[in-house]
């Protein structure tokens, strides 16, 4: 009878510990178990909305970082897909094709919009996940990539 009552209490007890700890995180910050290994590029797809509105802040980063941004079409249509960058506009340098999202998976891609930062040697410095903004940008991505590009 005892344990009826206590198993049930110690359960709930832990569940609680559990949600109160996960209150406690940031939802946005999804670490990669990719830092520091290998691996460029801004995943994106036509689907993707906030994908639009983080595509005039890549072609930036390109223009005034000097920084050739590769792009990972995710789980799209490929013709969609050039129809998008059409409309509105292709601030990649190069774009991989992932239809099935086998290498979105391989990278530890959540979601899409995601952006790796990837230094000369080809690994990750950097990971944004969700769309750049421009407060993103300014405070975070364009000082580690003035710190890479400054060299060790």
């Amino acid at each position: 009878m005892r344990l009826s009552v206590v198993l049930p209490a110690l359960i709930v007890g832990v569940l609680v510990i559990m949600l109160g700890y996960s209150l406690t995180r940031d939802p946005r910050a999804l670490p990669s178990a990719l830092i520091g290994q290998p691996a460029p590029v801004n995943v994106w797809a036509s689907w993707c909305v906030a994908c639009r509105s983080e595509v005039s802040l890549l072609a930036e980063l390109s223009q005034h970082a000097g920084v050739p941004v590769l792009g990972l079409d995710y789980k799209d249509d490929r013709v969609v897909a050039q129809r998008w960058l059409k409309r509105f506009g292709n601030p990649f340098w190069a774009i991989a094709f992932d239809a099935t999202g086998d290498t979105g998976i391989n990278w530890g891609v959540a979601g899409v919009p995601e952006t790796f930062l990837v230094d000369a040697q080809g690994v990750i410095r950097y990971k944004v996940v969700g769309a750049i903004t421009e407060q993103e940008m300014r405070a975070q991505l364009l000082p580690a990539i003035r710190r890479l590009q400054a060299g060790p």
